[in-house]
């Protein structure tokens, strides 16, 4: 996608003489749990065109790769579609004829949905699905060509309801400081906070009301230090991570 983003565009760009971007928005990837999915994806793009009202039918839309799903010429052959259509037959005839079938028809509840929302989510598939990538995911540090990726981790706001409710106190209380004062659920909801929330030092340190970022690294290490020799809190935090991870498999 980063060659066809780039290069395709510069080379198109210069043999028109023109400048400025070709393609709107960015690419965008759905992690699905089942190969149903994945074929109900399928139709849903193959039938784009046709539900912008851009051509009478399927078929009539020249940029599309339904007719390499339907044709047996070789210049098709950069197309990886028998793994699609062998969902449908394992006989190549059938599959296509199936094919055509299953794209002829209406788009599903579940895809419609998919697609509906303003912002594209980036899992298609069970609650419980959706929970088990969260909770295997949401603490890997966040990859730059994923912006979508802050979806699997957990708000600031869930963090600090869960971890006072671990420790049955008011949120507001960790939001406070007092010198001389070691505050323990704040700083256990600091160090989760830059863990598996996937924002910034400097986010962190507003979201805590902390004078600079620098804190936030201070808390976390010393965190971290506690942690390695204190089992009851350790414990504690499994139990608050765990509740963070069931309550984001809800939203």
């Amino acid at each position: 996608m980063r060659h066809v983003n780039g290069v395709y565009t510069q080379r198109y760009n210069r043999r028109r003489e023109i400048d400025g971007p070709l393609f709107r928005g960015r690419y965008k990837s759905v992690l699905i749990e089942q190969d149903s999915h994945l074929l109900e994806l399928l139709r849903y793009i193959h039938r784009n065109p046709f539900r912008a009202n851009m051509c009478k039918t399927v078929a009539d839309y020249d940029w599309s790769s339904h007719q390499g799903f339907l044709s047996k010429s070789r210049k098709w052959d950069w197309l990886s579609k028998q793994l699609l259509l062998d969902m449908l037959s394992d006989k190549p005839g059938t599959a296509k004829k199936e094919y055509l079938k299953f794209v002829q028809g209406e788009d599903s509840l579940a895809i419609t949905e998919l697609y509906s929302k303003k912002n594209l989510a980036s899992v298609f598939g069970s609650k419980d699905f959706a929970h088990w990538v969260k909770e295997k995911y949401y603490e890997l540090k966040k990859h730059p060509e994923v912006p979508q990726s802050r979806q699997l981790a957990p708000t600031i706001s869930e963090i600090k309801k869960a971890v006072s409710q671990s420790f049955k106190i008011k949120e507001i209380t960790l939001d406070q400081t007092k010198r001389g004062q070691v505050n323990e659920p704040r700083n256990l909801a600091i160090f989760l906070a830059r863990k598996i929330s996937g924002l910034k030092l400097e986010e962190i340190s507003k979201e805590f009301g902390l004078g600079s970022y620098s804190s936030v690294s201070s808390i976390v290490t010393r965190t971290e230090r506690l942690l390695a020799k204190n089992k009851p809190l350790c414990i504690r935090m499994a139990q608050i991570k765990d509740k963070i991870s069931k309550s984001q498999a809800k939203t």
